[in-house]
């Protein structure tokens, strides 16, 4: 199953990479933050650890850690526009709970 991007989060990404001029990809990872226990990283990728597990979605490759996949199996990463605010989205159905300001989940 792995974890997938939208059309427009690659698109997003995409962009990106090309306007940054290096990279080959995203990261998602997941660390222990905010009040429900776990919050989500995501930074860009110059290159990949040979423990790395690697998903194409889209034309962009999504790279995970081992240890937060099992946190983020199933997940789509979507980018929205909503009036002056954009940004990534996760749509991960392993979340239980999350915290009131959205920040932190746990599973």
């Amino acid at each position: 199953m792995g974890v997938t991007l939208s059309e427009n989060a690659a698109r997003h990404v995409s962009n990106f990479l090309s306007k940054r001029g290096k990279g080959v990809g995203i990261r998602l990872g997941v660390k222990t933050s905010g009040c429900s226990g776990m919050a989500y990283k995501l930074e860009f990728v110059d290159q990949t650890e040979d423990e790395d597990l690697v998903f194409e979605s889209h034309g962009v490759k999504v790279v995970i850690d081992p240890k937060s996949l099992s946190y983020l199996e199933g997940t789509e990463l979507d980018f929205v526009k909503d009036g002056l605010n954009e940004g990534f989205r996760f749509n991960n159905p392993n979340v239980k709970d999350q915290c009131g300001c959205g920040e932190s989940f746990n599973v």
